[in-house]
């Protein structure tokens, strides 16, 4: 299951994390450095150096809305979120296709992400392509708004054709590994949440019980 969050960051803060990301003297560096062995042939961007005090800061932010996100908490069931990256791509800059590796430096990646921080309006080109049964599906978002797919899925980033494509990616390992137990786990969750606010309460018990046992012997 994919899904979008629209907006995770407000304009405010997006403006703001752009502007310190586009600052004289960042410290942006060849994205092949974080590449797999696999992928450092297709990897044409560059991205924030990891070990910045600024990385520190802006992934933090990131990070906290991420967890704090209704939607993502229920769809995700994140652990934790992992990874992050700012990337950068001008003209003829991407990334070819290829598959977010099984485990990252700080845990298992069930679930991949792309925080979209410029205007569309602003570069063309640049889509995140993603590959699904139905054929690849560009995805293309205003600034501030996220896409969660999952990790299994090939993608690439299509090279930019004019002005500058500035995103935050990441991983998320989630309590359930599998995607269609996360999905289900996601339905019984909407399905209970309507059902309280409509104050059922004998139904919302018996489907809040069914989450809780499946949660329990799903989850990691």
């Amino acid at each position: 299951m994919r899904f979008a969050v629209e907006p995770l960051l407000s304009s405010e803060r997006v403006d703001a994390m752009r502007s310190a990301l586009l600052a004289p003297g960042v410290p942006w560096r060849s994205g092949a450095e974080t590449a797999g062995w696999h992928a450092r042939t297709v990897k044409h961007n560059r991205q924030l150096a990891q070990d910045s005090p600024l990385h520190g800061e802006l992934a933090q932010q990131v990070r906290e809305a991420l967890l704090a996100h209704p939607l993502v908490a229920s769809a995700a069931l994140p652990v934790r979120v992992h990874g992050l990256l700012f990337s950068r791509c001008g003209a003829g800059e991407g990334y070819g296709r290829h598959v977010d590796n099984a485990y990252m430096k700080d845990g298992r990646s069930d679930l991949s992400f792309t925080l979209f921080l410029s205007d569309p309006a602003s570069y063309t080109g640049g889509a995140l392509m993603l590959e699904t049964p139905a054929g690849e599906e560009p995805v293309r978002l205003g600034a501030g708004a996220l896409i969660v797919y999952p990790s299994t899925l090939l993608h690439r980033v299509e090279p930019v054709r004019s002005g500058e494509r500035l995103v935050a990616v990441g991983w998320i390992q989630s309590r359930v590994r599998q995607a269609d137990q996360r999905e289900l786990l996601f339905e019984l969750d909407t399905a209970r949440r309507a059902l309280f606010a409509a104050k059922d309460e004998e139904v919302f018990a018996l489907i809040s019980r069914s989450y809780t046992n499946l949660l329990r012997r799903w989850g990691d």
